[in-house]
This record gives structure tokens, sequence and C-alpha cells, in this order.
């Protein structure tokens, strides 16, 4: 499979084709694809979606895809890496640090287009708009400020819709046998650690608690406990490495008894303290 690498922290792709060009591929990167106009099938990971104008996909760099074109399609990309995901992260807003972990690490690709509402399209076709002329028409020292809101605003709205999509959803997730509803539950109340007992999530999910544990780790491959603890971890190490929390506040934060317990759980899936992954973490970050 075709992996295509990205250099530039951010950039933005237009372009009009009857036919597909590229292979079945992933990245290196981070993109947003927003359908301009046109019709065709999205493939994402095995899925199949049909496009129509106004539908945006969001895709992380494990994520392949390929389109198949029925009607002369634009498309239009934002394509950001890590490193734009840490700028942002450095200026220590605690809630954009939320959104960004929410819409990086949550299951959306399997439910297709991200936005369904006309209204939320128009808007996001607005801002798209915009900040393809501010990029294409570049202004001085106000250039950064402008595209930084403008993406700010652009993956709330997204996040805001998923979110939406879910609570939709929630009347039907009791007879609901996805795991990736499962797993969309728990990204979404990683902050809420009552919600994430068994028996809490047995109720949710109309499962007995001992079925439950079963269904996660047959399709998983790795506890229910154990994978609710990594995605803590993950999202601890992004804190470690981005914000001035301390470490007890950080524990706090995802519910962990005290700091100690964050320590010992830390350690044993790193092999270090969270105190040495910072100083080495930044250690690395600081030039020269």
């Amino acid at each position: 499979m075709k992996r295509y690498i990205q250099y530039d922290p951010f950039n933005i792709y237009q372009f009009e084709v009857a036919e597909w060009p590229h292979p079945v591929h992933n990245h290196t990167y981070f993109e947003i694809i927003f359908i301009r106009s046109g019709t065709g099938k999205h493939f994402i990971n095995e899925n199949i979606f049909h496009y129509a104008p106004g539908d945006v996909f969001l895709l992380g760099p494990e994520d392949y895809h390929y389109f198949e074109i029925d009607t002369l399609t634009q498309f239009c990309y934002i394509r950001f890496t890590e490193m734009f995901i840490k700028d942002h992260a450095s200026q220590k807003h605690e809630s954009w640090e939320r959104t960004i972990e929410f819409l990086l690490h949550t299951p959306y690709q399997s439910c297709g287009s991200i936005v369904k509402d006309e209204m939320e399209k128009e808007l996001l076709n607005h801002l798209l708009a915009v900040l393809v002329h501010e990029e294409a028409n570049r202004q001085e020292a106000t250039h950064e400020v402008i595209m930084d809101s403008l993406m700010k605003s652009i993956l709330s709205i997204l996040a805001r819709n998923i979110i939406k999509q879910g609570f939709a959803e929630g009347s039907n997730r009791k007879n609901s046998s996805s795991i990736e509803a499962l797993m969309v539950y728990i990204r979404q109340h990683i902050y809420k650690p009552e919600n994430l007992r068994i028996e809490h999530l047995a109720t949710e999910f109309n499962f007995s608690q001992s079925y439950l544990s079963i269904f996660f780790k047959r399709h998983t491959g790795e506890s229910l406990q154990q994978y609710i603890l990594k995605y803590k971890l993950k999202l601890i190490e992004n804190r470690l490495r981005y914000s001035n929390l301390s470490i007890s506040q950080i524990a706090h934060e995802f519910g962990f008894t005290d700091e100690s317990h964050l320590y010992k759980m830390f350690r044993k899936y790193y092999g270090v303290t969270p105190k040495h992954f910072r100083n080495t973490a930044q250690q690395e970050e600081t030039p020269g």
C-alpha cells in the first residue's frame, strides 16, 4: 500500500477530477476532506460511503482510502501533521486540547461523512472559503492569527457534529452490538471515571457485565479495562509533553486515586516515571 508523506505542518490542496488518480493509500498526516461538488463513493478502511456536495471526512495517518468518482468532483483537502497539533496544544487551552484529543482519537471513520445537517455544511463551507482565501493571499502578521482562528472553528464544529451524532444514536445504543459505538462512548467519557465502570457500561449497552468483557476482548484483543487505561495513558503522555499541568493535577483530571497511583501505572507501561518522561520530552524539544 502506498503511503504519502508530508513535511509541512499544514497545507491546503484543491483539485477537480473526473477519475480518481491515486491508489489505495494512507498518510503520515491527518486530513480533512471537503466535497465541494460531485458524487461518487469513498472507500475508507474497507467501508463504502456514498458522497455528495457538503460531505466532510476526517482521516488519521493509519486510515487507508480511495474514491470512485461518478460525476466530476471538486475536493478540498486540509492536511496537517503532529507538529501542527503540538503547536496548538502548546497554547495551553484545556478545552482546545480536549477538542483535538477527541477528534483524533475517535473512530468516526466508520460512520462516513461527519456532517449531516445542511446548515452545518453551509457554515463549514463559508469558513472553508475564507480559509482558502487567506492561505492564497497571505496578509503580513494577521495571517497566522486568522488561520489559527479559522482552523479552531472548523475543528470545533467537526467535534460538535461527531458528538451530536453520538447523542442522536443514543436511543439505538442499547440494542447495538457495534464495538465502534462502545469505543466512541469510552472516548467521549474518558474524563468521567464513573461512566466507565463496567456496571455502568453494561447497563448503557444492555449487556451483562460478564458478556460485555467477553464481547470487548473478542473484538479488540484486549480487556476493557486495559483499553481504557492505555487510552488514558496516551492522553496523559500528551499532557506531559504539551501542558504545564502538574503531575498531581493530571492524576486528578484522569481519575487516578492519587499521584502515586499514576506513577505506578505509567511506569508499568512506559518503563519510566511521568516526571522522567516529561523531562526527556522537553529536552528533545529544546533547540540546539
